[in-house]
């Protein structure tokens, strides 16, 4: 498989996953990185990191309501609900095997 091919079905397959968060609106961010390390905020940190490194300026608030398909505040006064003592909790526990997020070009 060329690298052309390859990066169009890494492509499809990102959208489908945007996609599909984007419906699971009832999964809570805090959920998803207790079970798998990151969360919709990852993947906008991702996002945005990848048109930098293309030379496309964004915001991380342009990448979330890429993301999100709507506003940070928006989709969080709609559908985000406050974290329970036991999430918080993995989610301190699980810390260290959470997604790395890297701000600049490497």
């Amino acid at each position: 498989m060329d690298d052309q091919i390859r990066t169009k079905i890494e492509a499809a397959a990102f959208r489908e996953l945007i996609a599909h968060l984007q419906k699971r609106k009832d999964v809570q961010n805090i959920d998803l990185m207790n079970l798998s390390g990151f969360c919709r905020n990852c993947l906008s940190k991702w996002y945005m990191a990848a048109a930098k490194d293309n030379n496309i300026e964004m915001s991380y608030e342009n990448a979330r309501e890429i993301i999100y398909d709507m506003p940070y505040e928006e989709w969080k006064k709609a559908y985000q609900h406050e974290a329970t003592e036991d999430q918080k909790k993995i989610f301190q526990d699980t810390k260290p095997l959470h997604a790395t997020i890297r701000t600049e070009k490497t």
